[in-house]
């Protein structure tokens, strides 16, 4: 990224006229299984901030668990979040991000909703973003400070069973990287892993997620079996809240390199994992916790310290784009965009050129903002259909 990125958000202040919110559903045939549950039905939570001169942005939060999680956020947007955001003019949107951060921060303590109050947050500043990029007429990822818009996507989600056809549809959509369930029965994942690697072949990439699901006895177990797989990381093979000392362990002895950061919030967080955990790949999530302006902080960090930065997704459109953009915009060739292989038309619909890659690679494009605007009735429409 440029050194003199942002300073144009100085020049255009911030000051919100509404705030609203969007909730869907799209009921899934085949539910996503994960280590610590399924998911019946894709939930999403789309946020439109509107200024006083009219302009618009979009954002997205985080609500996939539990299934009342959708409604939770949206009250926390409208009841706490939108009258703060909405009473003062701010400088730029880090400013507001602080703001919101700031004046929550003891209600936060006091109800223990840490989780819900930093993804409510993150909706809000995704779409001030959105909307400072739109009426500065540049692309996110430009306004954002990059110097290009190609992003490297790779197919993820996939369930550990009845996974082939999906699996060889996304190589038909030129997919070429592809990240598997595990955590589950050793031998299941065993197997899941081999089927995998034989449809995809050698030439493609391949990653692996446990989502949290082993004891650092079996982690080291699974990792040290399935490194004849060549993963290139094995993402959340510990519980996020381990000790440094538990990852630092697993790190020294997994032939795999190590990913983890969707489940970890605040800047000093992700610096204390960054070198206390032995991790190579870093994966925040700007729907769960930052947006963009706290994931926008820490990129200086994670290349500093020359590790992977390639961001976890897995929710709608919005947020998926506004993800891309921030990888375009950080300038680190290696940085990987996980999407959701299984079928979403609340993703789909939303994601704009994500959703047609040729051999892995997508180029975003010099509209402005994220590049789409939303027909929130059509998709309401077409989920009645």
């Amino acid at each position: 990224m440029r050194s003199e990125s942002y300073s144009h958000t100085q020049q255009n202040n911030i000051h919100l006229a509404s705030i609203e919110t969007f909730i869907l559903r799209f009921p899934l045939a085949t539910p996503v299984r994960t280590s610590f549950g399924v998911m019946p039905a894709r939930p999403a939570v789309f946020v439109r901030v509107t200024d006083r001169d009219g302009i618009s942005g979009w954002g997205e939060a985080w609500c996939n668990f539990p299934a009342c999680a959708a409604e939770y956020r949206q009250a926390l947007i409208t009841e706490v979040l939108s009258p703060l955001a909405c009473k003062h003019i701010f400088p730029s949107p880090q400013a507001l991000f602080a703001s919101l951060s700031q004046q929550t921060a003891v209600l936060t303590l006091q109800s223990g909703d840490h989780g819900p109050m930093a993804q409510a947050i993150a909706a809000i500043d995704i779409a001030v973003w959105d909307m400072c990029a739109r009426k500065a007429g540049q692309p996110l990822w430009r306004y954002l400070g990059g110097s290009q818009d190609t992003v490297t996507s790779y197919a993820s989600g996939i369930n550990p069973t009845g996974s082939e056809e999906l699996i060889r549809q996304k190589i038909a959509e030129g997919y070429n990287a592809f990240k598997m369930k595990v955590g589950f029965d050793s031998e299941q994942d065993y197997h899941s892993v081999s089927m995998l690697r034989e449809i995809i072949g050698h030439d493609r990439r391949l990653m692996l997620d446990a989502n949290q699901g082993w004891s650092p006895q079996d982690a080291l177990a699974s990792v040290l079996r399935l490194a004849e797989f060549s993963p290139l990381w094995i993402e959340e093979p510990l519980r996020a809240d381990s000790t440094p000392q538990t990852w630092r362990e697993l790190a020294e002895g997994s032939p795999i390199p190590l990913a983890a950061g969707e489940n970890i919030a605040g800047h000093n967080a992700f610096c204390q994992a960054m070198d206390n955990f032995g991790l190579r790949v870093i994966q925040p999530d700007i729907a769960k916790w930052g947006g963009l302006s706290g994931v926008l902080a820490l990129l200086p960090e994670i290349k500093r310290r020359q590790l992977q930065y390639c961001p976890h997704y897995l929710g709608g459109g919005i947020g998926l784009l506004a993800s891309a953009h921030l990888l375009a915009a950080s300038d680190m060739p290696d940085g990987m965009l996980e999407v959701d292989a299984n079928p979403n038309p609340l993703r789909h619909a939303l994601c704009g050129p994500l959703a047609h890659p040729v051999q892995g690679v997508v180029a975003l494009g010099d509209a402005a903002g994220l590049g789409i605007e939303p027909d929130i009735d059509a998709i309401k429409d077409r989920l009645a259909g």
